[in-house]
């Protein structure tokens, strides 16, 4: 019997048991851009959490302050630091609307700039390992210090469900 038009299931939804609103703000808009392996959904996760731990009013070295009280270091989700990335975010913030201190407008900011989309493919790319999905978060973040990030990665694997 020949089929004409078959339909496809649609794909499961990944959800985070046991996280917090902003990790599961960020996971459902990660997934909202076009990731869905579980794998890749799980390093960025985990290395948003090694940089902020979901925190979007963070300044390096833990203090909780506004976009405008950061005076050196990274600041928000993803600590951006270098000058150009820094003011992008708050150029971002007046330019389409939106607190930079706030995690929706950091997350906008973050899928619109060139590091995020030079790394999205990989992201995208299906069936691979945390490994594999870690060099295109270094082409996204350019960290000094591994740290715990694939480790985070590994318990966000644990916390996701379909």
């Amino acid at each position: 019997m020949l089929i004409a038009h078959a339909t496809l299931p649609p794909i499961a939804e990944i959800r985070c048991t046991n996280c917090n609103h902003n990790e599961k703000f960020t996971l459902n808009f990660l997934q909202k851009q076009g990731i869905k392996d579980e794998y890749a959904l799980a390093t960025i996760m985990g290395n948003i959490k090694q940089e902020s731990g979901f925190v979007s009013n963070i300044c390096e070295g833990g203090a909780r302050t506004s976009y405008t009280g950061c005076r050196y270091g990274g600041y928000g989700l993803i600590q951006w630091t270098s000058t150009k990335r820094y003011y992008g975010l708050g150029s971002f913030a007046s330019r389409y609307g939106g607190d930079p201190s706030s995690l929706s407008t950091q997350l906008r900011y973050m899928v619109n700039e060139y590091q995020w989309k030079k790394a999205l493919p990989g992201f995208k790319t299906p069936g691979k390992s945390i490994s594999y999905y870690m060099n295109h978060a270094y082409t996204w973040l350019g960290w000094g210090i591994h740290g715990n990030r694939t480790y985070y990665a590994k318990q966000y694997l644990d916390k996701f469900t379909m």
